[in-house]
């Protein structure tokens, strides 16, 4: 990506050699994320260009560095978002905002090539018996796995999630997988009869939210009417979880301190802990997330694939890079 909204197919030579801690990872699947769609259209502020684009992937250990203790063909997945260990956060436990994170695919190069490497402090082997569609999804389920610890969710807890896109998909289907009652909220009917077949949650547009109020709200949409609704929404006594990034929103306070409302921010996860825990849930047959993917297009189409993610009206767009560039 040369500048927001310019891509293109290039050749770079191979990263070689490895130094002593890093892994060389032969790709299988790349996900569009929405912060990949957010750097395109130049709206992530602490974006740096040009810049190789992609942050979620399953693939193979390819090549190992000395000091590595990792088998080559091991199937992985790697965390995306650097962390040092020393600073204050780190220190604190809160890796997931490093005073000196980095972003792969947003600030540094990411992941969408055939081949990457990686220190291996950020690798997480997998299963084999994961299958590789599941896998691809464990970096952006463990935004979800690391969000529902902020409140507990159970067998008949009412939650709403606001925004059907792949984060608020995944919040669905991990809601309705430990017993709540969920209702899917989003500004299209096109989105909701997808989530309705895939899950058989409740399902509402945004305008048509009338009395009805949740015990948890997930607000996935990121955009403000989507979190100033989220508050209006929520029970007395109850939790509102931001993982959407709008810029700001307008609440109303007496409100929330009145009825004793927790508003949670939450960003990204902790690694290995949040994987770890996808992997867990991804492995039960009665866990299902294909739904949520809705289209796998070959590495030559990337252009289609960004253009479907654009739209706004799909769920998971992968990238397939078992094929090659060809």
């Amino acid at each position: 990506m040369k500048n927001p909204g310019e891509l293109e197919l290039k050749e770079f030579p191979v990263e070689s050699p490895l130094r002593e801690n890093e892994v060389r990872i032969k790709l299988i699947y790349g996900g569009i994320c929405g912060s990949d769609i957010g750097v395109y259209k130049g709206k992530i502020g602490h974006a740096k260009y040009p810049v190789r684009p992609g942050h979620e992937l399953v693939g193979r250990v390819i090549e190992v560095g000395e000091k590595v203790d990792l088998t080559i063909g091991t199937k992985v997945v790697v965390t995306p978002n650097t962390f040092c260990g020393e600073c204050e956060n780190c220190q604190r436990g809160y890796r997931n905002i490093c005073s000196h994170k980095e972003s792969l695919g947003v600030n540094v190069d990411g992941i969408f090539s055939e081949e990457i490497s990686i220190s291996s402090k950020y690798v997480l082997p997998i299963p084999e018996e994961l299958q590789d569609e599941k896998a691809v999804l464990i970096e952006p389920f463990a935004v979800i796995t690391h969000a529902f610890e902020k409140a507990f969710i159970t067998k008949g807890t009412t939650v709403g999630v606001i925004g059907c896109g792949t984060e608020g998909m995944l919040s669905i289907a991990l809601a309705n997988f430990l017993g709540a009652k969920v209702t899917a909220i989003d500004i299209y009917q096109s989105k909701l009869e997808k989530v309705k077949a895939a899950f058989g949650v409740n399902t509402v547009l945004a305008h048509e939210v009338k009395d009805e109020k949740f015990d948890v709200v997930i607000e996935a949409a990121g955009v403000k009417q989507a979190v100033e609704q989220a508050v209006r929404v929520v029970k007395q006594g109850g939790s509102v979880i931001l993982i959407g990034l709008t810029p700001e929103a307008t609440l109303p306070i007496v409100q929330i301190v009145r009825n004793e409302i927790t508003i949670h921010g939450s960003i990204i996860y902790n690694f290995p802990e949040d994987f770890s825990k996808c992997v867990d849930y991804l492995l039960n047959d009665d866990f299902d997330v294909k739904p949520i993917i809705s289209n796998i297009f070959p590495l030559k189409e990337f252009k289609k694939a960004y253009i479907y993610a654009i739209s706004g009206q799909c769920g998971k767009i992968l990238l397939d890079f078992k094929g090659g560039h060809i």
